[in-house]
């Protein structure tokens, strides 16, 4: 499931991008971006949760290695969703 939402959250963020370039409203796809990759973040706390109830010490294992994948890939997200308004502020200056 947060494959699914991750990869929606991409194409909307490439939708933002697309549409800042085009001189098109942005700040709805801006936000639908920044939505799926919070419910994206939801989605694998989800699945992590369910490996700690079901005590599935093997995969809680390899949890270090998604954590900063995690942290990068928001990080990138919220910097490619920002990045039309910023472009826009620098333009007014």
């Amino acid at each position: 499931m947060w494959l699914i939402i991750g990869l929606i959250a991409i194409v909307a963020t490439f939708i933002n991008l697309y549409m800042y370039i085009a001189g098109k409203d942005y700040k709805f796809a801006m936000a639908m971006g920044l939505s799926f990759t919070a419910l994206t973040l939801c989605a694998e706390y989800s699945l992590v949760s369910e490996w700690v109830k079901k005590e599935d010490w093997s995969l809680l294992g390899e949890i270090p290695n998604y954590e900063r994948a995690l942290w990068f890939l928001t990080i990138v997200s919220i910097l490619l969703n920002l990045a039309p308004i910023l472009l826009e502020r620098i333009g007014k200056k």
